[in-house]
């Protein structure tokens, strides 16, 4: 395969050298085994003894049965088919069958580097440039006390690729969503203005603030890909102001992706008691239709339509997103080819 291919399939896989949320914290319960899938990798996730959380493949390596059918004991996983028995390191402990045996010891499955945070477990995932993981860098949004926040998530039927294209798009805004709780005001035509930032861009409309998906933030440039989105909130949205959204997508493979977003306010005290009543008992099901929306629209789009497209001025953020995307994996993929040659001389 060529370099061009070869850098094609990595964006469409999904970038390494990364951290991604694979699950939330919920979905790994004590003594229960995991299964999650991203970039393409089959993975299992189990709490050890002391709460934290580890990660291996998901394959038993004795004849390949998944590990997150098994039963986790201790701090390690052991297979239900014969009762091989795995540490967080992806090194055999014991075969059980056997009594003794001389596999004990070897390393035997790659395991990942996990990090639980804001409800959120996220597995770094090495590259050739960055094979020790990188410091995980949260949105000051989730690390500020004074914000509530909640996690959600679902899998979509698409490439990763256009969700992301589809949060640097504001313009779909008042067409998509222009029949939603607080997306339907607006002027529905404008320009699209552009600004690069330390860790990224943003993409805003210039004649329009504050009353449709008119401004979002990707930061891409850091070990921990996201963006954020401001929902403006009317006074009958209840305390805090406008919602801010941080959107992470996470690859599973090149025609399935899942979403995770934190929806949060700045509000603290009763107001964060009463927003958080408010959002679950009102604006969450609101929330999830405009999602909804997007979902169909983005499933619907071929694969290859990107090859067929007419774009326009709005399309900048598009445009930009995809040059970064292809600069980051290019850079991996000759790092990777360095490293290979090398090892070869």
């Amino acid at each position: 395969m060529n370099l061009e291919a070869v850098i094609e399939s990595r964006i469409n896989q999904g970038l390494l050298g990364r951290w991604y949320v694979v699950a939330k914290s919920a979905d790994v319960r004590r003594g229960a085994p995991f299964a999650a899938k991203a970039l393409g990798r089959e993975l299992v996730l189990w709490r050890a003894g002391d709460d934290s959380i580890q990660c291996v493949e998901d394959r038993c390596p004795h004849r390949g049965a998944p590990l997150s059918c098994g039963r986790v004991i201790g701090d390690h996983l052991s297979c239900r088919y014969h009762g091989m028995t795995i540490d967080r390191t992806g090194s055999i402990v014991s075969v059980p069958a056997l009594g003794k045996s001389g596999l004990e010891g070897r390393k035997a499955l790659t395991a990942y580097a996990v990090e639980e945070a804001h409800d959120g477990i996220f597995v770094y995932f090495p590259s050739a440039e960055y094979p020790e993981p990188r410091a995980l860098s949260l949105p000051s949004d989730l690390v500020d006390p004074a914000t509530a926040s909640f996690l959600c998530t679902a899998q979509w039927d698409c490439n990763y690729r256009y969700i992301v294209e589809n949060l640097v798009d504001p313009m779909h805004g008042i067409y998509l969503h222009g029949d939603t709780f607080t997306l339907a005001q607006g002027s529905k035509t404008d320009k699209i203005e552009m600004q690069t930032t330390e860790h990224g861009f943003v993409v805003q409309r210039a004649g329009q603030r504050g009353i449709n998906l008119d401004w979002v933030e990707m930061i891409i440039n850091t070990s921990f890909m996201h963006a954020r989105v401001i929902i403006p909130y009317p006074i009958s949205g209840g305390p805090g102001g406008h919602m801010l959204v941080v959107p992470v997508v996470t690859p599973i493979d090149e025609r399935h992706s899942r979403i995770f977003f934190w929806r949060t306010r700045k509000v603290a005290g009763v107001e964060r008691e009463i927003w958080r009543f408010l959002f679950r008992t009102t604006f969450e099901a609101r929330h999830w239709f405009v999602l909804e929306q997007d979902r169909q629209m983005l499933s619907s789009i071929a694969d290859d339509a990107r090859n067929r497209e007419l774009l326009y001025q709005h399309d900048g953020g598009v445009v930009r997103m995809r040059d970064s995307l292809a600069q980051q994996a290019r850079r991996q993929v000759e790092a990777e080819r360095a490293a290979a040659t090398l090892a070869a001389h």
